[in-house]
């Protein structure tokens, strides 16, 4: 079950800068949950003030979320970590990839590149057309190109067998599962493709001080709530 939540400061105050690839940590009113929940920061409205969220639910804390009503008062912080690089070059042909609830960040960002003067193509992964998220807004930004498991939907298979992948690439971004951002990342590194892609380790505080979200770098251990979510391949020990 997914749910998008469209959130405005209860102050009325202007919403900060925010890069494509940061995200929030939410507070959970609930009982019995006690640790701010990271998510990745859906889309961003500056004229209306509003960010969405898109939300899975996982637990007791995602449930919580999902059934917040209009007016409701969320605590978040935001916006929190590092964003993806978006100065490519205006004929560089972008391909964005995402898995699951993993293809959040990449709707912001694929609009902030239209915005910037390129053209983007997606190339979205779920277990069937039913689970194909956000669709019709894609759609209106780029090219998409689905994979599904069942083959319900676009081609069968995984996102990694793709054809759309067949075609000449300058620059991939990718979100979702584990194993799919490192077979991409595998696929990249073959092809010398720029490549980057966005870690959804375990976060509770988002502010590099509890050491949950620690990543094996070529440069050593860190926080990829503070040094990132997103990293070059070229950075990760995969």
């Amino acid at each position: 079950m997914y749910s998008r939540l469209t959130l405005a400061p209860a102050d009325g105050s202007k919403l900060p800068e925010i890069h494509p690839g940061q995200f929030v940590q939410v507070a959970v009113e609930t009982p019995g949950v006690f640790l701010r929940r990271p998510i990745s920061i859906n889309d961003v409205d500056y004229d209306k003030n509003t960010i969405d969220l898109l939300i899975r639910k996982a637990g007791k804390g995602t449930a919580s979320l999902i059934s917040m009503k209009e007016n409701d008062i969320i605590n978040i912080l935001l916006p929190l970590g590092n964003g993806f690089t978006t100065s490519a070059s205006p004929s560089s042909r972008l391909m964005l990839i995402g898995g699951g609830v993993g293809v959040a960040p990449l709707l912001y960002l694929g609009r902030k590149l239209k915005e910037t003067g390129h053209e983007v193509e997606f190339l979205l992964g779920a277990r069937s057309g039913a689970d194909v998220l956000e669709l019709e807004l894609f759609e209106k930004i780029g090219r998409v190109h689905i994979s599904t498991e069942d083959g319900s939907m676009g081609e069968k298979g995984l996102v990694t067998c793709h054809s759309a992948l067949n075609s000449d690439i300058d620059r991939i971004y990718c979100c979702g599962p584990a194993p799919m951002m490192k077979a991409v990342a595998r696929i990249a590194k073959d092809r010398d493709i720029e490549c980057e892609v966005s870690l959804e380790n375990m976060m509770a505080c988002g502010l590099g001080a509890c050491l949950c979200c620690v990543e094996n770098t070529v440069r050593g251990n860190v926080c990829v709530c503070t040094e990132g979510p997103v990293f070059n391949i070229n950075l990760l020990n995969w």
